[in-house]
């Protein structure tokens, strides 16, 4: 059955004068053709589809889609308006409008039918034959032309051919690579994909190469092109599928729409970011995986899960560590003793004074009135926050493994995981577990009636079954027997097993900075912050510290040894000091990605440093991020200086030596050149 008909065809016809009419009409043009069961779900779904994102595309066009379980074959409904309507084009009111319906859980081929005409709206010849049409079948007969074949992946756009003796004499080109992706990703993606590539094609500047992630498919670019690419265009309404291989890229991010109404701004915009050492860069490790999903093997997809939890976790951990740290810094130390009591049964027309009722005792505060409710209700929505961070945890690493029916279910796990006092390593296991099972369940074949259930019923049910049985009957004593030895273990340090582990942390943290080794210590450190305990709070302060001496060291020695650095390193020493202050670690992967063997070993060195002379000095912190901006959260703020000094020397000057005596290539040619 073609996915078009003259019955679903309408010319010159007026079918009101907004786009809840418009697309209403057309949801019945499909009902009476016998394409839908029913007009008004369809109508439904393709309009709540375009209360995300307008649908309005250059040329006049506006091509509302969705998915819906009325339809049960992929259908295209098509009217020219006498009246045209406004569906938040670039150029004026849409005349020609596509209703893409599209049945839910339908087949690849069909969408990439579907996307192909998305991909014919960009081409002028296609626009003027569907505007001089006279009958419904040229009408049908342009847009079966067009739909005929499956359409191929999106070509590089590169310059046309020429023949040797006509070939101009080559210019360097940018390379660039981009992704464009919608939250249905039926028509949107792949017109971004065509107007960025159509356009790249026009100029002698620019090589691009563009992923679509679609519903259709999703042709993963090759590792290759993503290692040479100078910069990275992100044209999406949803999250990239595997940022991570683009980690460390310079970046260009954008809606879908703009890729389409404004292609050569974005490129120019790609190819400057490609030039300026300080533009925006796609965050994650600089060893990320650049392979194929397809030949991961499940080691390494449960390491990357997990990673991603970490990333997910990682918010939760900041803002509620840092609404903590607020708490205290305004309501006092002590206020942490009856922070619940003070913030519920007080307000801002009823302030607490300098004692308290908790607990049928009365309890003394060092500060009374405005500050101590303020306090509490900062360090109220601190908890709040962090008792998220292991069901955070565990719930998106599920969604990494099994996309979104694993989410409820790793959350459920984590949330089993705090109640019986399992923590983060039962975090762990109940993400992966989860993760597992639901992508297990996800493979069986069901009844065609069962399939619109599976992701929102069958699988989170029994998926949370599975886990929770397994942790309350199985797995929960001995996770929360291995939790409570953990924090016993760091409740009894003292002395040199105290500065052994600053060491250790140290070199984690500076390891791979901002990787999954760097994340595993961070983790680590934020697990117990909550707590309040002195060991936690110690642990903090050594990572926290020991991960801001790789930027500011590189940045010192960018400074002390300028000619040591090529001129990129250089350009980037400039800022790197700034982000180490922000404790931020990734502002070293410049200098490790350019020269990993001199640069990692330096920064491990003065971290190692850093963590013992942090654990030594017994400095603790409450907050989990912010770096010097969080001096007041850190006790004694001048050994946590101190240490971040101490290290920051030893790796500079490491790093400077290794440097001197063993230049790079590059930094070599240089200075000949010089």
């Amino acid at each position: 059955m073609s996915v078009i008909s003259p019955d679903l065809v309408r010319l010159d016809a007026d079918l009101g004068g907004t786009t809840t009419e418009v697309i209403t009409a057309l949801a019945g043009v499909v009902h009476a053709a016998g394409r839908a069961s029913s007009p008004q779900l369809l109508a439904d779904a393709a309009l709540a589809r375009e209360a995300q994102n307008p649908t309005g595309v250059p040329g006049r066009v506006a091509i509302p889609h969705c998915r819906s379980a009325a339809v049960e074959v992929p259908t295209l409904a098509f009217a020219r308006l006498s009246r045209p309507v406004d569906f938040g084009g670039p150029d004026g009111d849409a005349e020609l409008v596509f209703l893409i319906a599209a049945p839910e859980g339908g087949g690849k081929a069909h969408l990439k039918i579907l996307s192909k005409l998305a991909r014919a709206l960009v081409r002028g010849d296609f626009l003027e034959r569907l505007r001089a049409a006279t009958t419904e079948e040229e009408i049908v007969t342009a847009v079966e032309e067009v739909v005929g074949d499956i359409p191929q992946t999106t070509p590089p756009a590169t310059t046309p051919a020429t023949t040797p003796a006509e070939k101009p004499a080559e210019k360097p080109r940018t390379r660039l690579v981009a992704v464009t992706a919608c939250p249905t990703g039926i028509a949107h993606t792949y017109m971004a994909a065509d107007a960025l590539a159509q356009t790249a094609a026009a100029r002698e500047d620019v090589e691009l190469h563009v992923e679509t992630q679609g519903s259709s498919s999703t042709e993963a670019l090759d590792p290759d092109l993503i290692r040479d690419a100078d910069a990275v265009i992100f044209a999406t309404d949803v999250g990239v599928r595997d940022r991570e291989r683009f980690a460390g890229k310079p970046v260009i991010e954008s809606s879908v729409k703009r890729a389409i109404n404004e292609p050569s701004v974005m490129l120019d915009e790609a190819v400057a970011a490609s030039r300026n050492p300080e533009a925006r860069r796609v965050s994650g490790t600089a060893s990320a995986s650049t392979e194929k999903q397809t030949e991961l093997s499940w080691p390494r997809r449960i390491q990357q899960a997990v990673m991603t939890g970490v990333s997910y976790m990682i918010p939760f951990v900041a803002a509620g560590g840092l609404l903590l740290a607020l708490g205290f810094l305004v309501g006092g130390y002590d206020m942490a003793n009856g922070w619940q009591a003070i913030a519920l049964q007080h307000s801002l027309t009823n302030l607490p004074g300098n004692e308290v009722l908790v607990d049928g005792a009365t309890v003394a505060f060092d500060r009374s009135g405005l500050a101590l409710y303020l306090g509490a209700v900062l360090f109220a929505t601190g908890q709040m926050a962090m008792g998220f961070i292991v069901a955070a945890l565990s719930g998106y690493t599920a969604y990494a493994l099994a996309g979104r029916p694993g989410i409820a279910p790793g959350f459920v796990g984590g949330a089993i995981s705090v109640l019986i006092g399992a923590g983060f390593i039962g975090g762990l296991v109940t993400g992966i577990l989860a993760g597992l099972v639901a992508w297990w369940i996800a493979s069986w074949k069901v009844p065609r009636i069962l399939t619109s259930l599976m992701p929102v019923v069958i699988i989170p049910l029994l998926t949370s079954l599975i886990v929770g049985l397994t942790m309350f009957l199985l797995l929960g004593r001995p996770l929360e027997g291995i939790m409570t030895g953990l924090t016993d273990w760091l409740s009894s340090m003292s002395g040199s097993s105290a500065v052994v582990l600053g060491v250790i942390l140290g070199l984690m943290m500076c390891f791979d900075l901002g990787g999954p080794v760097n994340k595993a210590a961070y983790l680590f450190a934020t697990a117990g912050l909550s707590t309040g305990d002195e060991a936690s709070m110690q642990i903090m302060a050594a990572v926290m510290a020991a991960g801001m001496v790789p930027p500011i060291a590189l940045s010192v020695a960018t400074i002390l040894r300028r000619s040591l650095f090529t001129p990129a390193e250089q350009e980037n020493g400039k800022s790197a000091w700034l982000l180490g202050l922000s404790f931020i670690s990734e502002g070293a992967i410049p200098f490790a990605a350019a020269d990993p063997f001199r640069v990692i070993p330096s920064m491990m060195v003065g971290g190692a440093v850093t963590g013992a002379t942090a654990m030594a000095l017994g400095v603790g912190s409450r907050a989990p991020h912010g770096g010097v901006f969080v001096l007041f959260a850190i006790d004694p703020w001048w050994g946590f200086l101190l240490a971040i000094l101490a290290g920051t020397v030893v790796s500079a000057a490491t790093v400077i030596a290794l440097k001197q005596f063993w230049p790079t290539k590059a930094v070599a040619a240089a200075t000949v050149d010089a």
